[in-house]
């Protein structure tokens, strides 16, 4: 049986992403379903090239797509799937122009993981273990929540980024962007303990926390120490490193209502990814909104 025009096209395309772009076979596996059922749609509108598609089929794609019961995040990852096959074509001379490039992309509802209640969290720090990974996860976790960071800003301090007379850290996000951040307390004096063990793994480098061998502690490793002490201390939730950073920024805003400064400490560009993080309840807004606006006497004569 000869493939049709849709299914030859894909098929080369596929190629080019195993030879010339070296994809994962996980990455190669999701474009041929998509492309897969992209085809399979195509066959039901009697298309019988890519040539044929213009921007009102590709709408008429994601309709379809959505009447099949595919969910926002699927149908984005259909629809992202398609623009980069059309671009393949566009470079290839078989189409002057992708008619999938203005079709805009529902956006995917935002599942935020749910905060650490302040007592669960004192209950998870709450480790006085002498061992040294002991000392060394609770110093990790310490900062973790101490200075609301994201897991590959922890991993990737360096003894040289602090600061322990002023309780500070420097650390680098997302964009290279570098912030100093205020630690609390409890994270200096827990990293003067872990500082004094530290040595006791034959350091390679400046790294600040190690794994056993001496080497920088990996992302996976934090990950699954931090699931392992949410487990002992008693957690009914499983604990990873951006439910510490969500709670950090959680009780911050429910304490201070300082949206701006939150922002700054979590690293954002933008506002609005703050607010979305954060989610406070209505509840809570609306008694901050009643407190300080001066016009918000709300239901009061």
């Amino acid at each position: 049986m000869i493939d049709s025009p849709l299914q030859e096209a894909a098929d080369r395309f596929l190629r080019y992403l195993k030879v010339e772009r070296q994809l994962s076979p996980h990455t190669l596996l999701n474009y041929g379903r998509q492309l897969a059922a992209l085809i399979q749609l195509a066959g039901e509108m009697k298309l019988q090239s890519w040539q044929q598609c213009d921007a009102a089929a590709v709408r008429s794609f994601a309709v379809r797509s959505r009447r099949a019961g595919l969910e926002a995040s699927s149908l984005a990852l259909r629809l992202s799937a398609l623009r980069s096959f059309f671009d393949w074509l566009v470079s290839q001379g078989e189409l002057p122009a992708n008619p999938a490039k203005g079709i805009s992309t529902p956006k995917a509802p935002r599942h935020l993981p749910k905060n650490i209640d302040v007592d669960d969290v004192n209950r998870l720090l709450d480790i006085d273990i002498n061992d040294p990974l002991a000392v060394r996860d609770r110093a990790m976790l310490e900062v973790m929540y101490g200075a609301g960071l994201r897991l590959s800003e922890l991993v990737n301090i360096d003894c040289k980024h602090l600061d322990l007379d002023s309780g500070e850290v420097w650390v680098t996000g997302k964009g290279s962007k570098e912030r100093r951040l205020p630690m609390g307390r409890s994270a200096v004096q827990w990293l003067a303990h872990w500082l004094n063990l530290r040595e006791l793994f034959g350091p390679d480098d400046d790294a600040l926390f190690l794994s056993k061998p001496g080497k920088r502690i990996s992302a996976r490793n934090v990950q699954k120490r931090f699931a392992e002490w949410g487990i002992r201390q008693g957690l009914n939730s499983h604990v990873h490193p951006h439910k510490l950073r969500h709670s950090f920024a959680t009780h911050m805003l429910e304490s201070s209502g300082d949206l701006r400064a939150v922002q700054e400490l979590l690293g954002h560009a933008n506002l609005s990814t703050t607010q979305i993080y954060t989610h406070l309840d209505f509840q809570h807004l609306a008694s901050v909104y009643d407190a300080a606006h001066p016009r918000a006497k709300r239901g009061k004569p």
